[in-house]
């Protein structure tokens, strides 16, 4: 499947899971040719269209499309020149994460196996007025670590291998947010204790091939 496929198909997945509304929310992947292929600004996840898309580079001239890059594509051209490793950036506004990086609710603690080996740790970024340089700075205490960033008052970026990955990360965050609000209802969730944790570390090399940056780790 081709790139400009890819994006759409998800972009419509993300508005279709309620992690966005209206014209909110931004997707981009990383070309073959280095250029970034995003969303353009004011368009409605939910209708895209390839017309929709512009590519752009990493410094956000234009290349090719008719409409105008999203508003907070400096915060996608921050996470590409950073990492090397990050082929697609999802920037949504998911309803539970949302509360949690609006609150006092933290979603950086080892609650769930398959939350530590697939996101790792789950920082929160200071709130910065979107679309200004100091969003995209906002991620710069964590941005050569972490996969996912909730963002203070604002929503939250996933990056991925893939557009694929990118989406996934974003739906296990929103998943992972409404199980930690619910358990507040009863008094919360007890972490993993520290040897529990080092299992799953040991376990994903070795059983899954699983690789975390060592800042990534509890």
């Amino acid at each position: 499947m081709q790139v400009a496929e890819e994006l759409i198909k998800y972009s419509k997945l993300v508005y279709q899971k309620g992690f966005l509304a209206a014209t909110d929310g931004n997707l981009s992947a990383r070309l073959p040719n280095g250029n970034i292929l995003i969303t353009g600004s004011s368009v409605c996840k939910g209708e895209i269209v390839e017309s929709d898309l512009v590519e752009t580079d990493l410094d956000g001239n234009v290349i090719a499309g008719n409409r105008k890059p999203s508003t907070e594509s400096k915060l996608h051209y921050h996470i590409y020149k950073n990492r090397s490793d990050v082929n697609a950036v999802i920037h949504t506004h998911p309803v539970f994460a949302l509360v949690c990086a609006s609150s006092n609710i933290s979603m950086d603690k080892p609650y769930f196996p398959e939350v530590i080996l697939s996101i790792g740790r789950i920082p929160t970024c200071k709130y910065a007025t979107p679309s200004t340089d100091a969003l995209h700075r906002s991620l710069d205490p964590f941005i050569d670590y972490a996969s996912v960033f909730l963002l203070q008052n604002h929503g939250a970026v996933a990056t991925g291998r893939s557009i694929k990955e990118a989406f996934y990360r974003t739906d296990k965050l929103e998943h992972t947010a409404r199980v930690i609000l619910e358990a507040t209802k009863s008094g919360g969730i007890k972490p993993l204790l520290r040897y529990q944790i080092d299992e799953l570390y040991a376990i994903a090399g070795k059983s899954y091939g699983i690789s975390l940056h060592q800042k990534n780790r509890y």
